[in-house]
């Protein structure tokens, strides 16, 4: 047998523990498939079904084999957040309570902000050569259920933390697929370790404390076309130690502390993402982050809207940049910033915020960088929804604000700013640095 229905097979029961049916069924596909070459093949692996429903999961899932698919028949994803959010007394009216499709009830023991593959749904895990290899995850839901108290002081159902994990993939892999899957309220949502020709693709990861991390090292690797929302202390797209990691077209929500966070990651486009955040330091590369393509991102910083979360930041200042290069020879080209802030509420009071900054590193290229920066007086609401559409559509200020286009540190040399914030706007020593500003008006 190659192709599996959690719903039928005869081990467990789906509903109630759907980690000890695949568990069963992985153990089926490796007695079957035991012999590594035989007329040129010998394991093809397996599909592993799971019809639309909902699944508890007490068991973790240890996938130890290559070849093997998990498919679902929908996402599921809906706001967890919005829901919890909402007075008790009017749960009665909405359509519906909790994420649907095809989802998994992740109900196992974990710490929160302890080890994440202890508490993960699935661990990826194998030693030995070759790599795992074709690993697939599509088209299902993975539910933490609720985020718990963490000395905050906010709702414990606001707080991101629960140790709960969807996906740790913790051994060296190879062509690895996440497709179409929806993951809510996890404390760590996908997290893969050494990562080659890995493709996140198409999923919808938000209301978890970090999103994708890609840690250890990778490369040829790519994350394309995701709706992606992380929590305030987490990572929205993390990559550390990658090479040709392609970042493309994705749409990143504004609560995490950063949109797109690279460290020591080479050779890489991070292109035509639209990138929110309700904070400094949306785009980071660090620990020489170098000759990386930043290139018609559209980066909007504005102010947190939401009623619940109006008091809560990521920590960082106005001074600290939406984007921050630590490396050498990255071209940064052809963005748009936007700016759209409350100049009575920045950090520190008086400040003048920075767009770009150039910590350190030498040979970086700016060019063609588009920056608008306008003074706004923020509004909130109780409605998640109606707060933020109304906050993205308003476009009046009550005047430009000032800003610091390029911040351009003496610790960073031999780059060259071009057309990117007029003389005015930008700091940089001409001396060390190539500079053409922006032209002005009159």
């Amino acid at each position: 047998m190659t192709r599996y229905d959690v719903t039928t097979w005869p081990v467990g029961d789906a509903a109630e523990d759907i980690g000890e049916v695949i568990n069963s069924i992985i153990a089926d596909v490796k007695q079957h498939q035991d012999v590594s070459d035989h007329r040129d093949g010998g394991k093809p692996g397996a599909v592993i079904s799971i019809p639309p429903g909902d699944y508890r999961l007490r068991t973790q899932v240890l996938i130890d084999v290559s070849f093997l698919r998990i498919e679902g028949s929908g996402h599921g994803f809906t706001s967890s957040s919005i829901r919890f959010n909402v007075p008790e007394d009017q749960w009665p009216d909405l359509h519906e309570l909790w994420p649907g499709g095809s989802r998994i009830l992740v109900d196992i023991a974990a710490d929160a902000g302890g080890d994440p593959s202890t508490g993960a749904a699935f661990l990826v895990k194998r030693t030995g050569s070759p790599r795992i290899s074709s690993v697939e995850f599509s088209n299902f839901c993975i539910d933490g259920l609720h985020f718990v108290a963490d000395g905050s002081g906010l709702h414990p159902e606001n707080t991101y933390v629960n140790g709960k994990t969807g996906i740790y993939v913790a051994s060296a892999n190879d062509s690895f697929r996440f497709t179409g899957m929806g993951f809510v309220y996890l404390e760590h949502a996908l997290t893969v370790y050494n990562a080659d020709a890995l493709s996140i693709h198409d999923n919808f990861i938000a209301e978890s404390g970090s999103c994708i991390e890609l840690r250890g090292w990778g490369q040829a690797s790519k994350v394309t076309d995701n709706l992606i929302g992380a929590g305030p202390a987490g990572h929205s797209i993390y990559a550390e130690n990658h090479g040709g990691l392609l970042i493309t077209a994705n749409n990143v929500f504004p609560r995490g502390a950063s949109s797109v966070h690279l460290r020591s990651v080479t050779r890489s486009s991070v292109t035509n993402n639209r990138l929110h955040s309700f904070y400094p330091g949306m785009l980071i590369l660090e620990d020489n982050a170098s000759e990386n393509l930043i290139a018609s991102n559209h980066l909007l910083r504005d102010r947190e809207p939401w009623a619940p979360f109006l008091d809560v930041d990521n920590g960082r200042d106005d001074l600290f940049g939406l984007l921050v290069i630590d490396g050498s020879n990255n071209s940064v080209i052809g963005n748009h910033f936007s700016e759209v802030v409350d100049s009575a509420k920045l950090r520190p009071r008086g400040a003048t915020p920075v767009i770009v900054r150039l910590s350190s590193g030498t040979g970086n290229y700016l060019a063609s960088n588009h920056m608008v920066a306008l003074d706004a007086r923020a509004t909130s609401g109780d409605s998640a929804f109606d707060a933020q559409v109304d906050a993205l559509l308003t476009t009046a200020a009550t005047q430009p604000l000032d800003v610091v286009t390029v911040l351009v540190e003496e610790g960073s040399t031999a780059n060259t700013v071009l057309d990117s914030g007029t003389t005015a706007q930008t700091i940089l020593d001409a001396a060390a640095n190539a500079f053409r500003p922006t032209p002005t008006i009159g």
